[in-house]
């Protein structure tokens, strides 16, 4: 008995020590994966905002983008939810569909939808400004939720609260600030930036603003209701299939209702509907495949591992990358308060991430002690 009895403690041993192995090679991966994931997000999000000014500069109504975007994304990803989490439709109930409804509400049909009446009625250049109030907004909803905690009494926390300011501060100076003009090659002289179909067709500033800050909020509430989706709903594609189609469904209602009371004026009445093979589908497609279907997988697996205030940290690149793509290729200008408000909110981004990083290393230490406790007293 004591021989057996020995080799099942071995055995046991064992068992604990390659499941210790195998977190351990996770947490390895996820450290790389995960930041690896929000960049490529932004990629996605960068190209999508400029294909998705010339489709609306072209006539396409925003929300019958939205609809398309969504039914291509729901079909990308279906495939994926079939293969990977068949057994998960067992979790379906009223319960999770009211929060995937929820979800669909905030994250698909106010968020994308707002953002995209916003974007027509001004520039890419401006939207993407108010991507970054996005980290901002999630934080103080999250923490106002409780779904985030801020404690600052440790230099961690501290980090994280200036970090998010930085970011804030950032933003303002590159949107306020001008300073010395920066003389960069390009690809395209300055002059014919402004022949750009995508910089031509502005509307009501004002009201565009009002769109863009609607979308903000609405996106930074989407984020902490992802967090909630996660724990009652633990699926990376179920949760992605079910949340676009929804939001089409939504999106669809929403349409319809616009165009019946535009009528045949300026939107096109119910001709908005029909794509041809021109920008329009090309924007379709490449959102609903990769701004869509692609991101919700990479956000809510984002929001599962690290909670809803990461991932909108990394809306910051966007600035960056889109600075970079209005310098190079459109010829846009640059100005050195631009460069050092884009300097700023990268320093802001990675004080936040390693605010954020020692939490989660000392709430991890402080479960790993508690266990041993608790493993300790029972022995």
């Amino acid at each position: 008995m004591a021989v057996g009895g020995g080799a099942v403690g071995v055995e046991a041993v064992a068992a604990v020590m390659a499941d210790a192995k195998r977190e351990a090679r996770r947490r390895r991966v996820e450290r790389v994966a995960l930041p690896a994931g929000m960049v490529l997000v932004q990629v996605f999000t960068v190209v999508t905002m400029l294909m998705s000014k010339v489709a609306l500069n072209a006539g396409m109504h925003p929300l019958v983008l939205l609809v398309y975007r969504n039914l291509v994304a729901a079909a990308v990803v279906a495939p994926l939810a079939v293969a990977f989490e068949r057994d998960l439709l067992k979790k379906l109930n009223l319960a999770v569909m009211g929060w995937i409804s929820i979800n669909a509400t905030f994250g698909v049909l106010l968020a994308m939808g707002l953002y995209y009446f916003g974007l027509r009625a001004t520039s890419a250049a401006y939207a993407v400004d108010f991507l970054n109030l996005i980290p901002v907004a999630t934080f103080l909803i999250a923490v106002a939720l409780r779904a985030e905690r801020l404690s600052l009494a440790s230099w961690p926390g501290r980090t994280k609260l200036l970090g998010a300011v930085a970011g804030v501060a950032g933003t303002m100076v590159v949107s306020l600030c001008k300073g010395a003009h920066l003389l960069l090659p390009h690809l395209r002289p300055s002059s014919h930036s402004h022949a750009n179909p995508a910089a031509v067709v502005h509307g009501n500033m004002a009201v565009g603003t009002l769109f863009l800050c609607g979308s903000c909020v609405s996106y930074a509430l989407w984020f902490v209701v992802q967090a909630r989706v996660a724990v009652v709903f633990p699926s990376r594609y179920w949760a992605t299939t079910l949340t676009c189609a929804a939001g089409s469904v939504l999106s669809a209602i929403a349409a319809a209702v616009a165009v019946a009371m535009s009528g045949a004026g300026a939107e096109g009445g119910w001709s908005t509907w029909r794509l041809r093979w021109d920008m329009q589908l090309a924007t379709v497609v490449y959102s609903g495949v990769f701004n869509t279907g692609a991101t919700f997988v990479l956000v809510s697996w984002a929001v599962a591992r690290r909670g809803p205030v990461y991932p909108p940290m990394f809306n910051s690149l966007s600035l960056v990358a889109t600075t970079v793509v209005d310098a190079v290729v459109l010829g846009t200008q640059v100005y050195l308060g631009g460069v050092l408000g884009a300097a700023l909110v990268v320093l802001g981004l990675y004080a936040f991430l390693w605010g954020k990083g020692k939490e989660l290393a000392a709430a991890k230490e402080l479960e790993l002690r508690r266990g041993n406790v608790h493993d300790g007293g029972i022995a």
